[in-house]
């Protein structure tokens, strides 16, 4: 399996929309707010598309999870990848705040009791951590394979 990551200028949303219906990939906004730039899309994108968001202390787990299920009933959002601190623990949160279930959890980054994030998004989501040299999805991991420059943005495939 591989991984694209796109790192792209809000100027260039409309270009992302076109590339995104042949190619299928992770993107981040790179002066812009990610969430919000691909929500701006709604009306362009008809084919799956993820989103890499850098968590913070200011822009927890339980946060993205409540702007990653309202982004997917804007567009056809199918993966999401987390990085920051404690990225793997980050992104076991955000999973298990991706259901309709009542979530009882507890790891390294939160605590959890009676929780609710509704509604779920429309359809499942991959998600991945990013701890700055491996990307973990479940049991699958991979690494940096290639690096490229476009009039686009820099894209990262991952193997």
């Amino acid at each position: 399996m591989a991984l694209v990551r796109l790192d792209v200028r809000f100027d260039s949303l409309d270009a992302l929309a076109q590339y995104a219906h042949v190619n299928q990939v992770v993107v981040s906004i790179i002066d812009a707010d990610t969430i919000v730039a691909l929500g701006s899309l709604h009306d362009q994108l008809t084919s799956p598309i993820g989103a890499w968001l850098e968590l913070s202390e200011n822009y927890s787990a339980q946060m993205a999870a409540r702007d990653v299920a309202t982004l997917s009933w804007l567009v056809p959002l199918d993966t999401v990848v987390v990085s920051g601190p404690s990225a793997e623990a980050s992104a076991q949160v955000l999973e298990a705040l991706l259901t309709n279930d009542e979530v009882n959890f507890t790891n390294g980054v939160a605590t959890l009791v009676g929780a609710y994030n509704r509604p779920a998004p429309p359809n499942p989501i991959a998600v991945w951590s990013w701890d700055g040299s491996v990307l973990r999805g479940g049991d699958e991991v991979l690494r940096v394979a290639s690096s490229e420059s476009s009039d686009l943005g820099d894209a990262t495939t991952y193997r």
